[in-house]
């Protein structure tokens, strides 16, 4: 048997759910016989276990009374986040402050650890 690690997205998205749901003092159960679904289908979802279909991040949304964005917000978006960087950095005429900024994002890179890609 395969075990497959969660997508960080699917695993920040369930975190978000679960989040708002303690918020408004909501079970498990609760918040899964108001989406048609099993507590255990519930935490599946919270924990990145199994993907949430476009459909039901709309339903869990409106239960929980938040916007489907707020699901996402501050999120692992690195593609996003990298093409802003490359699209800002490209702009910097200065050749002796693009080298600059370059060796401290690797001094940051390499306290950070190891690439975990």
């Amino acid at each position: 048997m395969s075990t497959k690690a969660p997508n960080p997205v699917d695993k920040y998205v369930g975190s978000r759910v679960r989040m708002r749901r303690i918020m408004l003092g909501m079970s498990q159960e609760k918040l899964g016989e108001a989406l048609g679904l099993t507590f255990q289908q519930v935490q599946k979802y919270e924990k990145g276990t199994n993907r949430v279909g476009a459909s039901r991040l709309q339903q869990i949304s409106e239960i929980l009374q938040v916007p489907v964005s707020f699901l996402f917000e501050g999120g692992p978006s690195g593609v996003a986040e990298g093409l802003a960087l490359t699209r800002a950095f490209t702009r910097i005429s200065d050749a002796k402050l693009r080298r600059s900024i370059v060796e401290m994002v690797e001094q940051i890179a390499v306290r950070e650890g190891p690439d975990k890609r």
